[in-house]
């Protein structure tokens, strides 16, 4: 079988989506050490920041805000429960609903991770302005690309 020249769309450096995806990947290794200090993971981290946001959500609110099924961050829930940052409560009126609410040590632990923005802003080695900007338009593409799914 003659060999065909592959091209340039085709090569992985081309690719958006290896870009995202290997930005990704470096993005969550940079926060890895950073939660280490605070006891957390990545997606422990992603489950407070909802929280902080607003406390005594849902499970699916949650995973929703967070573009993941419920089924795969229920461990996380059960994880965070048992490390006392947090209360899982059936709702009184729809027994299928689980709302999550902050513990005082949850609450607590947002102090501590204040500074983690910064230190991202910091090893970007670009303006926050800059940061922001590229937060949007990859919004916006995320957004677009959500729309497209069929």
């Amino acid at each position: 079988m003659p060999s065909q020249e592959i091209g340039t769309d085709l090569e992985l450096e081309s690719q958006l989506c290896f870009t995202l995806y290997s930005t990704s990947l470096l993005m969550t290794k940079f926060y890895k050490p950073l939660l280490k200090g605070l006891g957390l993971t990545y997606p422990q981290y992603l489950v407070l920041l909802t929280l902080w946001q607003q406390d005594g959500q849902s499970a699916g609110a949650i995973s929703r805000r967070l573009m993941t099924d419920t089924g795969s961050l229920t461990p996380v829930f059960k994880r965070l429960e048992a490390e006392g940052l947090l209360r899982r409560v059936r709702n009184r009126r729809d027994e299928r609903v689980v709302e999550l609410f902050l513990t005082e040590r949850g609450r607590a632990l947002q102090v501590q991770a204040q500074e983690i923005p910064g230190c991202v802003v910091m090893a970007s080695g670009q303006p926050q302005e800059e940061l922001e900007e590229l937060k949007v338009r990859l919004e916006a593409l995320r957004d677009r690309l959500y729309d497209a799914m069929p």
